[in-house]
């Protein structure tokens, strides 16, 4: 009878195989399921998230139908191509074999309702499944989640529903893990995105009565603070974290550019007040409304005139032609900090854009690394970066060149420090900035004039216009 049955329902089966989110990437690890075997799927409804080497990627389902089965469980890793999840596409149109349990009475029906969802499987109800569909589809306000069984009874006439479990709370998969690391359950945070989506500031809004206030640290931040990591548990003498994903490709691609590329890093000390002055008369100005000014706008657009006074820092070494490739385009590169690790996502053309087209940018990078919807085009052909290290209220490090690149900016924290001006010790507002390059296309002078060219930039950014 089993044989059968699967045989006349073969039919009745989709799958979906895990597609190649990234270019040419082989695997990706499955970090959520959305969905579980019995809830209805519309074509286009992310059903999980995965993680390839080089982000944190949503997946659509391309089809309508019941889930059957999931594959593979959350933090598995699997090739490209295997099938991930079976959805039943057409519920209920093909006979099925009956259940064991006698045919269901409103009674019996109603007591088993609240037990869970019904998953519509090989053996369960098929009417049942049927009248579902039809009920959704018929109601302009009903979720796209499954409803529960006790309800569509009642909506049937076939007696009295149940309790109606509560819904699951709206949230996209990075808040729902920004709620996790804090400890806030998404069911007591009132939501204020559209459509009763809980948004990040939801979160964070839940989480003040409790949580304490971090050190404030000078405003030149681009990088998005990660998480509180989850409490050890007590008596734990270590614990073992799965290199894979992001993470096991940044440390890839760090240790083949430290023993590939023969780095060079140069430091300086600037007084940056003028500057912060700047800074703070931008916010001010009307043609700057509606997007973000802070420090790090305005270090970056001292970086790109000092590639236009400099333009051979912004090149790359190929080793299999024996060349070096000169770009006559800045793909400017801004590290952030995610839940997942480093990524370095770029603004495409940045020496082209304006000061307020900068600033949106440079928003929009920022946001959508929070989120954790960086694509992988986002992070591919950069061509230099600069990696806010002073947001955690360090002075200065050496960084490491991204793949690809040959140069990269390293930005301390901006501190109220004693400064000689004009003759005179004063407070000023002080910050180191860290260069580090590739030595075998850019020489001690050339990387030298470059750094001291942004350094002269911040400290008089009136030459924003005069070396423009």
């Amino acid at each position: 009878m089993t044989t059968m049955t699967d045989t006349s329902n073969a039919a009745r089966f989709r799958e979906f195989k895990m597609p190649d989110v990234g270019e040419g990437l082989t695997e990706a690890e499955i970090l959520k399921w959305f969905v579980q075997p019995g809830d209805t799927v519309t074509d286009g409804q992310v059903v999980c998230e995965v993680e390839t080497a080089k982000a944190a990627v949503e997946l659509p389902i391309p089809f309508d139908g019941v889930v059957h089965e999931l594959r593979f469980p959350e933090g598995t890793t699997v090739d490209v191509g295997q099938v991930i999840i079976a959805v039943d596409v057409a519920p209920g149109s093909a006979p099925e074999a009956p259940a064991a349990t006698p045919e269901p009475a409103p009674e019996p029906e109603a007591e088993e309702a609240p037990k869970g969802r019904q998953p519509v499987l090989v053996g369960y109800g098929v009417a049942e499944s049927s009248t579902k569909r039809r009920a959704r589809k018929g109601a302009e306000t009903a979720p796209p989640a499954a409803a529960p069984a006790a309800v569509q009874g009642e909506l049937n006439g076939r007696g009295p529903a149940a309790p109606v479990p509560e819904a699951r709370p709206l949230a996209k998969p990075p808040v729902r893990k920004l709620a996790k690391d804090l400890g806030i359950d998404l069911a007591t945070v009132t939501p204020t995105g559209e459509g009763g989506v809980i948004t990040r500031d939801d979160v964070h809004a839940a989480a003040k009565p409790v949580a304490p206030v971090a050190p404030s640290v000078p405003e030149p931040s681009a990088e998005p603070a990660v998480p509180v990591e989850a409490p050890v548990p007590a008596g734990a003498r270590e614990t073992r974290i799965p290199v894979k994903g992001v993470r096991k490709a940044i440390a890839q691609a760090m240790v083949g550019s430290a023993f590939t590329a023969p780095h060079v890093t140069e430091f300086v000390t600037v007084d940056v007040t003028r500057t912060m002055k700047l800074v703070a008369e931008l916010k001010e100005d009307k043609d700057m409304a509606g997007v973000r000014v802070n420090p790090l706008l305005v270090i970056a657009k001292a970086l790109l005139v000092a590639i236009k006074r400099n333009p051979g820092v912004n090149a790359v070494w190929d080793e299999a032609n024996q060349e070096i490739v000169q770009k006559h385009y800045v793909n400017l590169g801004i590290a952030a900090a995610t839940p997942r690790g480093l990524i370095v996502p770029n603004i495409k053309d940045a020496h082209d854009r304006t000061l307020p087209e900068l600033a949106a940018s440079l928003g929009e990078l920022v946001a959508t690394a929070r989120d954790g919807k960086t694509s992988p085009a986002a992070m591919a052909d950069g061509t230099v970066t600069i990696t806010n290290v002073g947001v955690f209220g360090v002075d200065t490090g050496t960084p490491i060149l991204n793949p690809g690149e040959s140069a990269i900016l390293a930005v301390g924290a901006i501190k109220l420090q004693p400064w000689v001006h004009k003759g005179k010790v004063k407070p000023r507002q002080v910050t180191t900035l860290a260069l580090s390059f590739d030595h075998r296309l850019i020489d001690g002078e050339l990387g030298s004039r470059f750094l001291a060219d942004i350094a002269a930039i911040l400290e008089q950014p009136k030459r924003l216009i005069t070396w423009a």
